[in-house]
């Protein structure tokens, strides 16, 4: 009888798959027919299980593909963030949003290390917050060593795929814990959920409130949007650029006369002066009567 599972392990060699209905793991065998095929963490396959071990008939059509890592059928990319240790960087941000969006990924926005902030730093982050939610974000505060908010984002992510990503040092590691329930100390994550120890293209989704799943992915200290796109796509990426309709359709927000984005939204204070300041570092442009409204 054919039944379904997901991947949630996948290496150069080996894969193993956990059942839908039950969650068992067993060892994924692809079936001849469908080993020429590639086979990634996240993918959603039928077949049947055989001695122990789950042949593969069918891998169904994804919707999505991660490359960094790469994962399939990703609902959410949780991007984490802090306002300080480390400090904030609101341009490292705005690239990993345009990326994730021209994916097709949907990014949500996670500040943590909420327990460090002092009463400023507690309006800086507000500030960050409603930025984000007017540019139509979902961004949720955490703590994850005080455990503070934790339960919200299970909530949020409960029956979904979901990605962690952002630079190093916000605790992304630490949040993975909090949501696997492992009560373990900073830096001993890794060895508790032995990562690291199979080859680099090795990843593993972890199952958590029955049929959520999450994967981790490395920290980066710089991400450009123009690497994965041309200049002339970043505007798509910006959503908030999108609600408004310019005399040409192909405008950049740049030098062209009557754009609706740059000469009157961002003057109306409707798009956040820091996101376009952003968007025009991304875009190499400088304007020079932003200085003069920002």
């Amino acid at each position: 009888m054919s039944v379904k599972g997901i991947v949630t392990y996948r290496s150069a060699g080996s894969s193993k798959i956990t059942l839908l209905d039950t969650f068992e793991i067993f060892n994924g065998i692809l079936r001849k027919k469908v080993k020429k095929l590639k086979l990634y963490a996240g993918d959603f396959v039928e077949g049947e299980v055989v001695d122990n071990n789950f042949v593969i008939e069918k891998i169904q059509q994804r919707k999505n593909l991660l490359n960094r890592p790469p994962v399939a059928n990703v609902d959410n990319v949780l991007v984490v963030n802090a306002i300080k240790n480390p400090d904030f960087d609101n341009f490292l941000l705005d690239n990993f949003l345009a990326v994730y969006e021209f994916k097709g990924l949907e990014p949500v926005i996670i500040f943590n290390k909420t327990d460090l902030l002092k009463d400023d730093e507690k309006e800086l982050l507000q500030k960050w917050m409603n930025v984000y939610k007017e540019a139509g974000y979902e961004t949720i505060a955490i703590s994850a060593i005080e455990d503070e908010g934790v339960e919200n984002l299970k909530d949020f992510i409960k029956g979904d795929i979901s990605i962690l990503a952002g630079p190093s040092g916000v605790g992304k590691s630490s949040i993975l814990s909090r949501l696997l329930n492992i009560p373990i100390k900073i830096g001993e994550v890794s060895e508790k959920l032995k990562r690291g120890r199979h080859t680099t293209t090795a990843v593993t989704l972890y199952r958590f409130n029955e049929n959520s799943f999450i994967a981790d992915t490395p920290g980066f200290s710089r991400v450009e949007a123009t690497y994965f796109m041309d200049k002339k796509e970043v505007r798509l990426y910006f959503r908030e650029f999108l609600r408004y309709s310019c005399k040409f359709p192909d405008c950049t927000h740049t030098n062209e006369p009557d754009c609706e984005v740059k000469k009157k939204a961002v003057k109306r204070g409707e798009i956040s002066c820091d996101r376009f300041k952003s968007y025009l570092k991304i875009m190499n442009y400088y304007w020079e009567e932003l200085e003069k409204i920002c």
